[in-house]
């Protein structure tokens, strides 16, 4: 994984923007590591579907680590690169940056590798356009 504080803005295309919500926190109001993990699997697939031009599904997820707490009201924004495309992958690339309700400042929150193959209406492999 890349130093994650190097680079002071986004990199990628902004590729899913949502709200954290109190259903997705624990009691302290922070939200949960795995719903974050949903978003970034979510945006990721997002960029490869349209890489694909069609299903693809979720093959790997490499090592992701998390810089600081999401609280509850914070908008969070996953943007996506590809990093590679092969005969049927797409490795992309998902950074999490969070928008703080009371400044306005974005700060990154995690990284993340997310591997993805296009299928097709069997489940199985085919090749990419």
């Amino acid at each position: 994984m890349s130093a994650l504080d190097e680079n002071p803005q986004p990199t990628g295309t902004l590729a899913l923007q949502t709200l954290a919500m109190p259903r997705d926190t624990n009691p302290q109001g922070d939200v949960f590591a795995g719903w974050l993990m949903s978003q970034m699997d979510l945006a990721g697939a997002i960029l490869a579907q349209s890489i694909a031009r069609g299903r693809v599904t979720t093959v790997a997820v490499g090592s992701m680590v998390f810089l600081r707490p999401v609280p509850v009201g914070s908008t969070v924004s996953c943007y996506a690169e590809a990093l590679e495309v092969g005969r049927s992958s797409i490795r992309t690339m998902v950074e999490v940056w969070l928008t703080r309700v009371d400044s306005g400042e974005q700060v990154k929150v995690t990284e993340g590798e997310f591997v993805f193959v296009a299928i097709d209406d069997s489940g199985r492999t085919r090749p990419l356009p």
